[in-house]
């Protein structure tokens, strides 16, 4: 099949996805504890006018929305680095520690710094998302010849412990349980236009810089030799591609906390769609996650109007069968 060929079903397809997250957007900016019309959340979106509900969608439920939007790409495409970087069906951004660590800096910044503002918070968990990722690739390149999947999934597994009993101890000693755990639970409520402002540009640069390396994930995905063979430089290459990991990943849980299995599934779903190319597939990620993530929220928010279910506890009720499905099929295979 020529390149040609391949690329018109993959852009009808792609059409088709963005067609339905729009759908999806539009729904979850009507739907709520309070339920708007669709011309209101047209016009809050494409106008200057201003009432009450209007005023409503374009500071709360707008951030909230767009926040779904840009967390779902960002943990769509470091899922699907993550799986083609490692050639692991199992693997998504918290085998890097990312979580693991974004936890245990958000517990040592509210006991050092009670006072610490959100931006302050934001970036700790930033900084331990990386510090986390950083020490697992520490470890898993500690032999000569690099890291392979298997120890990078080892080591990924107990740095992940330690940090995660490092967090728990932070919080029992200086009586914080109850302020990390409200962090850390997961979801998208209270999301402010000046929290997306340092997040979103950050996810926009660095799933552009993704896809710029979409033919050298693709290659590496297959076999290193291979790779090595056609002239890439996989070190380098392998390098870009961690940091590009831990700028999604740690972008997302500083701004929403922890939401696992996004990262596992929606990889996953794309290449049923579209292939094991991941020129493809990166985009397909981008667009699932970004809807998946908006259904979730808009489930989220109308289960039990006017109350909320935690979007944490409605994606992993979702993700855990999927994850023991691919275990199974794995273990097949």
């Amino acid at each position: 099949m020529t390149k040609h060929a391949r690329f018109f079903p993959f852009l009808y397809k792609l059409s088709l996805s963005i067609g339905l997250a729009i759908g999806t957007f539009f729904m979850s900016m009507m739907l709520g504890a309070a339920d708007t019309s669709f011309k209101e959340v047209w016009l809050s979106v494409a106008s200057d006018v201003t009432t009450d509900t209007i005023t409503m969608l374009r500071e709360i439920r707008l951030p909230r929305v767009t926040a779904a939007v840009f967390v779902g790409a960002a943990l769509g495409v470091s899922g699907a680095v993550m799986q083609g970087l490692t050639r692991n069906p199992l693997a998504d951004p918290g085998l890097l520690g990312l979580t693991a660590g974004a936890n245990a800096a958000l517990a040592l910044t509210l006991a050092l710094i009670p006072s610490a503002n959100y931006v302050a918070l934001m970036i700790a968990c930033f900084l331990g998302a990386a510090i986390g990722a950083l020490l697992v690739i520490g470890i898993g390149m500690m032999k000569k010849n690099g890291f392979s999947p298997l120890r990078l999934v080892l080591a990924g597994a107990a740095v992940s412990a330690f940090l995660y009993a490092v967090s728990e101890g932070i919080a029992l000693r200086y009586k914080i349980s109850k302020e990390a755990s409200m962090w850390t639970a997961g979801g998208l409520i209270g999301t402010t236009w000046s929290q997306l402002q340092p997040i979103v540009p950050l996810i926009i640069l660095s799933i552009c810089i993704a896809f710029l390396l979409s033919r050298q994930l693709t290659l590496l995905s297959l076999n290193e030799e291979l790779a090595i063979g056609l002239g890439q430089k996989i070190t380098q290459i392998k390098f870009a591609l961690m940091i590009v990991i831990i700028l999604l990943a740690g972008a997302s849980v500083a701004l929403v906390g922890n939401l696992a299995f996004v990262g596992l599934m929606i990889p996953h779903i794309a290449r049923v769609f579209v292939g094991t190319d991941y020129r493809y597939i990166l985009p397909m990620s981008a667009v699932l996650g970004a809807t998946f993530l908006l259904a979730a929220d808009t489930l989220g928010r109308t289960l039990n109007a006017p109350f909320e279910t935690p979007v944490a506890a409605i994606v992993s009720v979702l993700g855990l069968p999927f994850f023991l499905f691919i275990v199974r099929k794995g273990g097949k295979a």
